[in-house]
């Protein structure tokens, strides 16, 4: 399990500056969804540390097995209802093959949080 906690307007604030790093971890999508919503973005955010943390937390006494690139790999989507789901990408795809990432998220005022479950699908 793992969860993130996101100071929205601190996030904002460092979305604004030049060269952030947070560009380049939203996919267009993330964006798309989340055009002109800070809180929205913060959350999605949340939702990406709080993957790490989970899959760190499974490691526990093993080295990591990726470094910050990690955060450009998880995806928040949403279906036609809003219910948001975790999509993997690339490497961490790879690493969490067979493992289930369920995702609460929530925003409210100047904070926004996201916990994640990692489980495995008992075998048949």
């Amino acid at each position: 399990m793992g969860t993130d906690l996101v100071h929205v307007p601190s996030f904002a604030e460092q979305l604004q500056r030049p060269g952030t790093r947070f560009a380049q971890v939203f996919t267009p999508g993330e964006r798309r969804d989340a055009a002109d919503r800070p809180a929205s973005l913060a959350v999605r955010w949340a939702a990406k540390e709080a993957l790490v943390k989970a899959w760190s937390a499974s490691l526990f006494g093993s080295p990591p097995l990726m470094g910050d690139e990690a955060l450009g790999q998880v995806e928040v989507v949403r279906d036609a209802w809003d219910r948001p789901r975790l999509r993997l990408h690339g490497d961490v795809a790879k690493h969490l093959s067979g493992v289930e990432a369920h995702v609460s998220l929530s925003h409210d005022a100047d904070h926004a949080i996201a916990y994640v479950v990692l489980s495995t699908e008992p075998a048949s």
